[in-house]
């Protein structure tokens, strides 16, 4: 009963970057399906990031990990800092000896965004830290914490980005932007390569429209009352929760078979059809589907979700 209802027991994770939104999300999800979840992030009880939101904190979801029936870890890492990451490493490998689930979620950029400039309008300074934040955090935490994982088979990293491999065909919003999006997709190509001669697995996931703490600060309404923006913005009908790709990871780390995803680009909403797990309110978002079946036509939002 216990292997059924805790699938993870026994398995450690690392969601790097789990301060809020789908990191948050992911560590608990992880933390309810038993496993050890070490979580990082720059914002603490006693330092704020440069994001600036003070709501919330590593502590709290290492919290929330362990109120779901895990057990939640906060580490204070900047993953930008090679030093940080290599002490975080060594301090999972003393304690736990193991790593089975690497998700690398750091990113942080949201304010550096500029929508629609060519890359001659754009901050090159804020364009350059959202390579650092999204791209060379990834790569830094891969190289050190990858040798941890392939120490026993089986081990999974998921590189979390915004967008499939099929989406991301088209242009995201300006040069920086795309690069950022469209690296993850490429090192989980890579790293499959790398890991499929030692049991490892490596897969790049997306979310769709996310209902993170920032969108929904964004647009003035909280989790409860999320469907009262829809009226501004129909498009948001589509949303989902952070639980939801939260789920997708957990499903994905307790499938025995999961080495048939990999190097695969995979949405929260591909991954429900395929496991049986839905959104906090019962239905399954397919956000990507919905936007592509957008371009050429008025897709009904019930077919999507």
């Amino acid at each position: 009963m216990e292997t059924r209802t805790k699938p993870l027991s026994g398995r450690i994770a690392l969601v790097a970057g789990a301060t809020r939104g789908a990191g948050r999300a992911i560590a608990v999800a992880l933390g309810t399906a038993g496993a050890t979840v070490y979580v990082t992030g720059r914002t603490t009880r006693d330092k704020v990031s440069e994001v600036g939101r003070t709501t919330e904190t590593i502590e709290q979801t290492a919290e929330l990990v362990t109120a779901a029936g895990g057990e939640g870890v906060a580490v204070p890492t900047d993953h930008l800092e090679i030093d940080q990451v290599r002490a975080l490493v060594e301090r999972i490998d003393a304690e736990q000896g193991r790593l089975d689930i690497l998700v690398n979620d750091v990113w942080g950029g949201e304010h550096l965004v500029e929508f629609d400039k060519k890359i001659w309008e754009t901050d090159l300074t804020g364009g350059l830290r959202m390579l650092e934040l999204g791209v060379r955090t990834h790569a830094i935490t891969s190289r050190l914490a990858v040798p941890l994982l392939i120490r026993h088979p089986g081990g999974l990293v998921v590189e979390m980005t915004d967008g499939t491999a099929e989406y991301n065909t088209r242009f995201r919003l300006n040069f920086f932007y795309d690069l950022v999006k469209n690296a993850p997709l490429r090192m989980a190509f890579a790293l499959a390569h790398d890991l499929e001669g030692v049991g490892g697995t490596a897969v790049a996931l997306t979310p769709g429209w996310l209902r993170s703490e920032q969108m929904l600060a964004a647009f003035g309404v909280t989790e409860e009352n999320w469907r009262d923006a829809i009226e501004k913005v129909p498009g948001f009908e589509i949303a989902e929760s952070p639980t939801y790709v939260g789920r997708a990871v957990a499903a994905l780390a307790a499938d025995p078979d999961r080495a048939r995803w990999n190097g695969r680009s995979l949405s929260s909403g591909r991954l429900a059809k395929e496991y049986g797990f839905t959104d906090v309110d019962g239905s399954r978002p397919d956000a990507w589907g919905y936007i592509i079946a957008g371009e050429t036509g008025k897709p009904s939002v019930e077919d999507y979700r």
